[in-house]
């Protein structure tokens, strides 16, 4: 069951998918509340950056929310942007969120390879993320790498104790 046939597919984020997504974070990310408001602002800010995942049946499954921001820097959790900023330098990579039936089919890489492509469409030079929940290992396969800088343990630890600061370099 490959995300990229007619069974899965990764389409844009539409305000009328907000309630699901808010659903599916609820479920997905227990430790990691983020009230509807982030997901309603992040679409509004950077639409581009949010697309949806749903099953032949067209139930939603799961979520990319992502946007442009500073490199070595990260917003708090739960916490609005406000705006995105004039001199951002990274394509940052909020969350990508999956329900359980949906692990395993190749939708996580394929949406990682969709958000790679429009980075670099965009002219960003690196993706960036924080990768929690023991999975440095996928994003390393992604072609992301920890960058380990002090600077930024105080606010990593905000997000959970193995939270890691990761860093993709587009071509």
């Amino acid at each position: 069951m490959a995300a990229g046939s007619k069974i899965l597919q990764w389409r844009p984020m539409e305000v009328s998918d907000l309630a699901s997504v808010s659903a599916m974070a609820s479920i997905i990310h227990t430790d990691f509340f983020e009230a509807d408001a982030v997901y309603q602002e992040r679409l509004a800010l950077y639409p581009n950056g949010c697309h949806v995942l749903q099953d032949k049946d067209g139930r939603l499954i799961g979520y990319a929310i992502t946007h442009p921001w500073r490199l070595y820097t990260m917003p708090a959790l739960n916490s609005l942007l406000g705006e995105i900023p004039d001199q951002h330098s990274t394509y940052y990579l909020h969350d990508i969120a999956l329900m359980p039936q949906s692990r395993g089919t190749g939708a996580a890489r394929e949406i990682v390879s969709i958000l790679a492509d429009h980075a670099q469409n965009s002219k960003f030079t690196t993706m960036s993320l924080i990768a929690v929940n023991g999975s440095t290992g996928f994003w390393q396969k992604q072609g992301f790498l920890p960058d380990d800088r002090p600077e930024l343990e105080t606010k990593l630890r905000t997000y959970s104790d193995d939270a890691r600061f990761m860093v993709r370099h587009l071509r």
